[in-house]
């Protein structure tokens, strides 16, 4: 069995990963690390455990583990790793974006790789050190890949995406109070969130011709969790074209779907599925990407990295069904 341990134990993405790690056939999780609850069962905090496992938060580490998740916030996964050392065959998945972009993505002795599966599959598989990437960023990147691989972005991306109280973690602010978040929707950050460095990295990665611009509106949904990406760009080709196109580009991702109907959040909501629908409108072709923000958007593609680091079925703990009704 693999020994896994978690740094930051007391947060959403936590919770969501001892879930998945407790139902995981090949893996026991050795420590949950969280210096403001060592001592509690994890049950106490994440109270859906009840009955489902007796670990504790403790405020020690196992250096030895044979993967570490970092589910920190951001800018304190780097600082822990300075802090703190780990054995030489440790693996670490981090899920904050200390990672994420060049030249951080390089840190001490460690060359962290970017957690996208269907972005790089194969260099995940031979890495030790993986960037989990941002839910928005992973909701928008699967909607635009297949363009970029075939170097058919010619124009401006325009983007409009809405997230779930979830997407702002557990910390209290104004905004997540249930008498605002209620009956309620809004934009923040527009044209200037942070994981849209990601995406253009990406794009770039894939067509460095791109030269135009992203824009993306990113919205607070009245919801718990998900995420509804609608994105639309200029494209020639016809419908067929690009179906084709994303068939074809998707057609070894394990958890990557192409709809022909139109989707909606409860598709996707409590799995580790991303699913594409494409609508054409004249010159403009409209991909809406549908995700779980905590789960494909974080936690999930986590342990579907995990996976392909260590030789696992990529789908393996992760056969999820969706809550429809």
């Amino acid at each position: 069995m693999i020994k896994v341990g978690i740094i930051g134990g007391a947060g959403y993405t936590a919770g969501e990963l001892i879930r998945l790690l407790l139902n995981h056939n090949q893996v026991s999780i050795d420590f949950v690390f969280s210096t403001s609850n060592a001592g509690n069962k994890v049950s106490k905090v994440h109270q859906d455990l009840i009955g489902s496992t007796e670990i504790g938060f403790t405020s020690e580490i196992n250096s030895n583990v044979d993967v570490l998740f970092l589910c920190l916030g951001h800018g304190n996964s780097k600082a822990f790793l300075e802090q703190n050392s780990f054995s030489g065959h440790t693996k670490v998945i981090d899920l904050s974006n200390d990672f994420r972009l060049e030249p951080s993505q390089t840190f001490e002795n460690k060359s962290f790789v970017y957690g996208l599966p269907e972005f790089q599959k194969e260099r995940i598989k031979t890495s030790n050190f993986v960037a989990n990437p941002g839910c928005f960023a992973t909701a928008i990147q699967l909607a635009v890949l297949p363009l970029a691989n075939a170097e058919l972005l010619t124009n401006d991306i325009h983007i409009n995406a809405v997230t779930g109280a979830t997407g702002a973690g557990t910390s209290l602010s104004k905004t997540t109070h249930f008498t605002w978040r209620d009956n309620n929707f809004s934009y923040y950050k527009p044209f200037t969130h942070q994981h849209l460095g990601e995406i253009e990295q990406t794009i770039n990665g894939l067509q460095n011709s791109f030269q135009s611009n992203v824009h993306f509106i990113p919205n607070r949904g009245n919801f718990s969790r998900g995420i509804f990406a609608t994105v639309y760009t200029d494209y020639e080709g016809t419908i067929d074209d690009a179906t084709q196109l994303y068939q074809d580009y998707y057609k070894d991702a394990a958890f990557t779907f192409i709809s022909e109907e139109a989707v909606h959040l409860k598709q996707v909501v409590n799995t580790n599925k991303c699913i594409i629908h494409l609508h054409k409108h004249n010159e403009k072709l409209l991909i809406t990407s549908i995700i779980d923000n905590l789960l494909k958007g974080a936690s999930g593609q986590a342990v579907q990295n995990m996976n392909l680091m260590l030789g696992f079925n990529e789908t393996e703990g992760l056969n999820l069904k969706a809550n429809f009704f």
